[in-house]
């Protein structure tokens, strides 16, 4: 196995990580099809979300009782956060891949799209009452313009992927800066997500960390 496609540890102060490696050789026009090809992924994640908004509830009053996230469910709400992210870069959250993601919960090393959260420790049960909604409020108004915008069309990221999907279409090349930038948005919407399921304590940083890898600092 090619060691070098296995991501770095994961820093105790960056409780989620999210990183994509841009894949050479990209097809011109297998882009058009994705979201046909992904339909099977979809029809999953729809009962995995639930599990997840499940899931999340009880280790809701797991945390306000015992300051503990439960770690079947912390593993379980993990592993559908690592499905979603393979089938969003691979389709229009990145187009950073042509391999087809994988139907799996665990972790996949040799797949270009990763995405880990720090398993945590004692959690705040006065945090765990206003965290998802009242402290996140400021970045779900940011993350809605990212992903769906205010207005009737598609939001930043999707008009972002579009450009880079015609780009591919007519050059086969994959523009870095949109790249990048696509992937800097999807880092704070995971962190986002991660931050309101109740999975980490560490609020997110209104911060556009641009690029395929964490940044080290």
């Amino acid at each position: 196995m090619d060691t070098t496609a296995v991501p770095p540890p994961l820093p105790t102060t960056r409780p989620v990580r999210l990183e994509g490696r841009l894949e050479p050789g990209l097809s011109r026009w297998l882009w058009l099809v994705k979201w046909l090809l992904l339909i099977p992924h979809f029809i999953v994640l729809v009962f995995l979300w639930i599990g997840f908004v499940l899931a999340t509830i009880v280790a809701f009053f797991a945390i306000l009782f015992t300051e503990r996230y439960p770690q079947a469910l912390f593993e379980y709400n993990l592993g559908v956060l690592r499905w979603s992210w393979r089938v969003s870069y691979y389709g229009y959250n990145a187009l950073g891949t042509d391999r087809y993601p994988p139907f799996s919960l665990q972790e996949e090393p040799d797949y270009p799209a990763q995405l880990d959260v720090a398993e945590p420790g004692q959690l705040s049960r006065g945090l765990v009452l206003v965290k998802w909604w009242v402290l996140a409020i400021p970045h779900y108004i940011i993350i809605v313009a990212f992903t769906s915008g205010f207005w009737e069309g598609p939001g930043l990221l999707a008009m972002l992927v579009l450009i880079a999907g015609v780009a591919l279409l007519f050059t086969t090349r994959y523009p870095k800066g949109l790249f990048d930038f696509a992937m800097g948005l999807n880092r704070w919407v995971i962190r986002v997500v991660a931050y309101a399921a109740l999975m980490t304590d560490v609020y997110p940083p209104f911060r556009l960390d641009q690029g395929g890898s964490e940044p080290l600092i």
